[in-house]
């Protein structure tokens, strides 16, 4: 048995698989001035009126605020150090270990809600109900326009990539892992702004001053849910558990539709940008079968941007 290496890396070639998401970055960095102005804003109006409701709310948009920033920065570092050969693949994953972070940050936001809102419904506070209202529906809108800037970012990336006719919908779906976690954060800020206003509502308006906390109880799973839901796809990148993704599947059947047989023997795939896969074979097949074949029964996925080819071939008796 004889074996015959290919690689890519033996080639001069760029080891950036991901061109970044500037329209995304440039909306981050929109959508955290806006939730500083509006946190500062909340604070300050907070400390004026006598309302902890307000406070908290503040306190509250400050840890979003520090999750975009963390989000720009990851952005930056990641454009920063595109070149930097350290880093065998790319530093997309800096941007994934941004949207992680902000994961765990969310997990401690929904903690904090819940507990807060369990202590004010064992020990009742007077609320400012008028003055509450009118700064919690400024925040729903300046959040609002924070969602609206970082939903635009989203989808005007992919559309620029969807040219590609052999980008599949599976690689769609994963989508900026960093930009969506900026605004997951903004939209569970301004979720919970919708039912703090509903709650401040019912208690001004009906005398239920409870509906606050119990909102609050709501809002504090929601956020949870959601948190999870990012720490689960983020998790699965960083730690390159992508072997059941479809893509993996794709190679597979790419190689057994050749018109040579040719036996898989080992196969790893992982992401190593939002669209992109760098992908290791081994095959074993006849004396025709060369890397360059393997190489051109894949190069309809597109998303296969690193591939490294090993062929064993079995000698004739």
């Amino acid at each position: 048995m004889t074996s015959y290496t290919d690689s890519p890396l033996s080639r001069q070639h760029s080891h950036s698989f991901d061109q970044g998401n500037p329209l995304g970055e440039k909306n981050a960095k929109l959508a955290m001035l806006l939730t500083l102005a509006m946190m500062v804003l909340e604070i300050t109006a907070g400390y004026y009126f006598n309302s902890m409701a307000l406070l908290a709310d503040g306190w509250h948009m400050s840890s979003h605020a520090l999750a975009l920033g963390l989000s720009v920065s990851a952005y930056a570092a990641a454009r920063k150090l595109a070149n930097d050969r350290r880093f065998s693949f790319g530093t997309w994953k800096i941007e994934i270990l941004a949207g992680y972070t902000s994961a765990i940050c969310l997990l401690l936001v929904a903690a904090l809600m819940a507990f807060e809102s369990v202590q004010r419904l064992l020990s009742p506070a007077a609320i400012h109900y008028q003055q509450a209202i009118g700064v919690a529906t400024l925040g729903l809108l300046v959040n609002l326009a924070c969602a609206w800037l970082l939903k635009d970012g989203h989808h005007h990336h992919h559309g620029h990539e969807s040219h590609h006719d052999h980008h599949h919908e599976h690689d769609h779906a994963h989508g900026d892992l960093n930009l969506r976690s900026a605004y997951l954060h903004v939209i569970a800020d301004a979720a919970t702004s919708v039912m703090a206003i509903a709650a401040l509502l019912g208690g001004m308006l009906l005398g239920l001053a409870w509906l606050d906390s119990v909102m609050g109880l709501v809002g504090s799973v929601m956020v949870a849910t959601w948190a999870f839901s990012l720490l689960r796809d983020s998790s699965r990148v960083l730690l390159d558990a992508e072997m059941d993704a479809p893509v993996v599947q794709e190679v597979r059947d790419a190689i057994a539709q050749g018109p040579q047989p040719v036996n898989i023997t080992d196969l790893h795939v992982w992401r190593v940008g939002k669209n992109h896969y760098a992908c290791i074979i081994a095959v074993e097949g006849a004396a025709t079968v060369t890397p360059d074949y393997i190489r051109q029964l894949l190069s309809v996925h597109e998303e296969l941007t690193h591939v490294s080819v090993e062929v064993n071939r079995t000698e004739p008796a």
